[in-house]
């Protein structure tokens, strides 16, 4: 039976490329009978020389220290953590020794994971003394030595990682290359929904919806984003998405503004900010999610300084949704806070829902700030959000996205449905 890999054969002339002109080796073996085999395998080898004995993982480790043998030859299932635990020891204490992994385990599991842990040949015990030999010399020289007992499973299990690896690499490429082209503005469009004063029925101004092209078109523009940060360019994405929301203020009519979403990531970064700093601020908002986190309050509030001094104001979306936006209206003292879609949709019909809503429009008023409510879809939404003193508000019932975000109106502020 042979081994997978180049073998030296045994004599003398092998070890002039060691120390001393042998190979040390250490054995750690718990069974005593193997431990005392392989002992007197090696002391009748010409060219071998036996440094030391241990039969626990610890006891390998600090023999392994003590001596700083060429090869260790490592029983897999050893107590105070076998095999593996005893492999990364050495290599630690003595990182020039071989590892030589013995084991009547056979299964692919045991090889890979004796393997990660840095052994250089793995040999089913039963070999004959001449392949274990062979092992030792192959090893120290820097070869691997692998048992053909073992050799089919570790190459199956090797060629089938590489497989992956490359069909990773290629749905990489590919998403980047997507990512890519959405980025230099390839389909890449935006849909304009109404934010409306709830009681006069006027326009105010309207959110940017990102709108991507191709067979992802129903994609959620979250799955976009994440897709994007998976591949280490959602700041790029968002920035586009920033710029190609800005390009459509001078579309919508005087008076009324742009708000579109960014996360605080993108907010600091440097295109972001020289975006910011170079529209018409006085027309635009910037809605942070409650739902990203925000990692620096002080490096945020920094990097949107001078946009917020030219006029430009801030929403945290999604406010409602959980403990995070609150935190955000505190740190961020925004203009505007957005009703999460969750309260808007049961809160003509939910007393809690409608009491944390109650509780938000009065927290609101004591830092200055207005409640503008999202996802009003029906007529009852719209007359219990009026009731609870919210008087902005978008949403289906009041205008969906389209070209231009322009809501139908009607008389005493009611708005009907579209």
């Amino acid at each position: 039976m042979g081994l997978f890999g180049t073998h030296a054969s045994s004599g003398m002339s092998e070890s002039a490329i060691h120390i001393r002109g042998v190979i040390r080796v250490l054995i750690a073996e718990d069974d005593e009978l193997a431990r005392g085999a392989l002992a007197e395998l090696i002391q009748s080898e010409d060219g071998l020389e036996l440094v030391a004995v241990a039969g626990d993982a610890d006891e390998a480790v600090e023999m392994a220290r003590q001596h700083q043998p060429h090869v260790a030859l490592l029983d897999v299932r050893m107590p105070s953590g076998g095999g593996p635990t005893a492999a990364r020891g050495i290599r630690l204490c003595s990182p020039q020794t071989r590892i030589v992994a013995l084991s009547m385990h056979e299964d692919r599991a045991t090889v890979l994971e004796m393997i990660r842990a840095g052994v250089v040949g793995y040999l089913v015990k039963g070999e004959p003394a001449t392949l274990i030999m062979d092992a030792i010399r192959s090893s120290a020289k820097g070869r691997g030595a692998i048992s053909d007992r073992v050799a089919g499973e570790v190459v199956g299990q090797l060629a089938g990682k590489l497989r992956r690896d490359e069909q990773q690499t290629r749905h990489r490429r590919a998403r980047i290359e997507r990512i890519q082209q959405v980025i230099a503005g390839e389909g890449l469009s935006m849909a304009l929904q109404p934010i409306v004063d709830l009681l006069g029925g006027r326009v105010l101004g309207v959110e940017a919806l990102a709108r991507f092209p191709g067979r992802r078109k129903k994609r959620a523009p979250l799955a976009w984003l994440a897709e994007a940060e998976s591949v280490g360019l959602r700041v790029d994405l968002e920035v586009a998405t920033l710029r190609a929301a800005l390009a459509r203020i001078e579309d919508l009519p005087e008076g009324t503004f742009l708000s579109t979403n960014l996360s605080p990531s993108t907010a600091i970064a440097p295109a972001a900010r020289e975006i910011l700093e170079g529209g018409p601020a006085h027309r635009m908002v910037i809605e942070i999610t409650e739902h990203a986190p925000v990692d620096d309050y002080d490096a945020l509030n920094e990097a949107l300084q001078a946009y917020r001094a030219r006029g430009g104001r801030v929403a945290i979306d999604d406010a409602g949704a959980g403990f995070a936006s609150l935190r955000h209206v505190v740190r961020l003292g925004p203009e505007f806070i957005k009703l999460d879609i969750a309260l808007t949709r049961e809160v003509d019909t939910d007393p809690l829902q409608r009491a944390l809503t109650t509780a938000l429009v009065t927290f609101a008023r004591e830092i200055d700030a207005e409640i503008i409510a999202e996802g009003i879809e029906s007529q009852a939404q719209l007359d219990t959000l009026l009731r609870l003193g919210i008087m902005l508000g978008q949403g289906y019932h009041l205008g969906p996205p389209g070209r231009t975000g322009v809501a139908r109106l009607v008389p005493a502020g009611r708005m009907a449905p579209v």
